[in-house]
Parts: structure tokens; C-alpha cells; sequence
């Protein structure tokens, strides 16, 4: 059975405004753990070209606790990542301050986003990029696919079991950090561009409802029960008394022995 998301609601408010007027958003939502691998987002982000990022923006939101060593240490390495980089970046904590940074920002880190803040983000955004390697599942790539917005993640671990490369989003290697870059590329394309990613979102949106809705775990649930039931009781693979049995020769032999022993050691 798969984990599943609320498909209740329809997934994000796809009615709301940009949150940033002519900005095509590259969103990457992860807690800053180093395991998460965001560094990756930010390097596949540098590898498009000035003119490119122009009208862009890479977003990396996630979970966020300051008495938290590893959290902290990982956004301060993403930072000097970014700094490396040449790429301008700024960190906000809440929805007002999110909103009022200047358009050359090109990286822009927010800290513990609130739950509405997230759904709009998912909903606005050209493309998740989900980049931890070897996830066991991932949540996330569900949700951004409930919100019709194409998926870039690693083509290995539980993304491939969620994302249809191709149709739902894109499975890249890890290790190919321009194979990352392409993807941005074509997200960031108008036209025919924006129609592929459209189309893409009304797939991943189908597949999400379809297979990773509470209704269907619920029938995955009731149907591997319904197995169990049916199944005969299996006997134990050795007979209750022949263990019983088995023990008390073992102990008959052990106290033979001892008396043996006792009896020639007496003289």
C-alpha cells in the first residue's frame, strides 16, 4: 500500500494569482536536511544562462527549525552554495516578507512556509523539483502533482513509483546535474512549452486522484485484510510436543552426564 494525500479539496487553489508578477517560479520543497540534497537544485538553477534566469526564480521552502544543528548548518551551506555561485539570494519567514523582495533575487530561501502559503506556491509554480536521492517514498511529488505542476525528481528510490517520466514530469539522474538544467529549461519555455506543461499537470493531477487518493489506500487496506482472513492457519514447523519432548531428553542426557561425572570423580 502507498502512503496517499487529501484529494478532497482538489489539491492547491489553481485560481491563485502569481506571487510574484513575472517570475516563472522553480520550487523546491524540502526540509534543509544535507540528505535532501537541495544543493542540487541550486547548482541545475546556475547552469541556465543570465538571460534565462531573467524571468525566473529558483524558491527552496521547507521545514525549518533554528535548535535544530543540521537545519541551520544546511541553509548556511546552501547560502555560501549560492553566493559561490554568483547567484543573489535572500531568506524570508513569512508570506509578507516573501512577497516584497526586489526582482533581482534570484534564489530565494523560505523558512517553515504555513500550510495555505505552500498550497499557493505549488499551484503557481512552473515546476517541483524534488531532489533528494533514494527517498523512500516522498510525499511531496504527490502533492505537487495534485496541484497540476510537473515533477522533476530523481529516477531513483520512490519517485519512480509516483512520477511517469515524460508524463507526469521528469526522472533524471542525480549525478547528471545539466540533465537537471534541460528540465528547468524546458519549464521555463513559453508557447508550445507551457502547453506541454499544462498538459503534464492535468496527467499528474488524473494519476494522483486515480492511485494515491484516502479512497484508494482504503481499498488497498480492505483488500490485503480480506487476504489475511482467507489465508488457513499454518502449524508450527515442529509439533508443540515434540519440542517439549525434545527438551526433556536434553535434559535427561545433561543430568546423566553430570551424575557420571560425579561418580568417577568419588573415590
Amino acid at each position: 500500500m502507498y502512503p496517499c494525500v487529501d484529494t478532497s479539496a482538489g489539491g492547491a487553489d489553481e485560481g491563485s494569482k502569481p506571487l510574484w508578477p513575472g517570475k516563472k517560479v522553480l520550487l523546491s520543497i524540502n526540509r534543509f536536511e544535507k540528505k535532501k540534497d537541495v544543493a542540487l537544485a541550486i547548482k541545475a538553477y546556475a547552469g541556465l544562462s543570465r538571460e534565462e534566469r531573467t524571468h525566473a526564480r529558483l524558491v527552496i521552502a521547507g521545514g525549518f527549525d533554528p535548535r535544530v544543528a543540521e537545519n541551520t548548518s544546511t541553509y548556511a551551506e546552501l547560502c555560501h552554495l549560492a553566493d559561490s555561485l554568483k547567484l543573489k539570494h535572500a531568506t524570508a519567514r513569512t508570506i509578507t516578507s516573501a512577497q516584497g523582495v526586489p526582482d533581482d533575487i534570484a534564489v530565494l530561501f523560505l523558512l517553515s512556509v504555513p500550510g495555505a502559503f505552500k498550497a499557493t506556491l505549488l499551484s503557481t509554480s512552473r515546476l517541483l523539483v524534488y531532489t533528494p536521492r533514494n527517498e523512500h517514498f516522498g510525499i511531496v511529488p504527490l502533492e505537487g502533482m495534485l496541484a497540476g505542476t510537473p515533477v522533476l525528481a530523481a529516477n531513483g528510490g520512490g519517485p519512480t513509483e509516483t512520477v511517469i517520466s515524460g508524463q507526469t514530469g521528469w526522472l533524471r539522474d542525480v549525478s547528471r546535474v545539466e540533465d537537471w538544467t534541460e528540465v528547468m529549461r524546458i519549464a521555463l519555455e513559453d508557447g508550445d512549452g507551457e502547453l506541454r506543461l499544462k498538459e503534464m499537470g492535468k496527467w499528474g493531477k488524473q494519476r494522483v486522484v486515480a492511485e494515491f487518493s484516502k479512497d484508494k489506500m482504503g481499498e488497498r487496506l480492505e483488500a490485503a485484510m480480506q487476504v489475511m482472513r482467507q489465508q488457513a492457519e499454518r502449524p508450527p514447523l515442529v509439533p508443540f510436543a515434540a519440542v517439549v519432548l525434545a527438551i526433556g531428553l536434553m535434559g535427561a542426557l545433561a543430568a546423566g552426564s553430570l551424575w557420571l561425572a560425579m561418580k568417577r570423580a568419588d573415590p
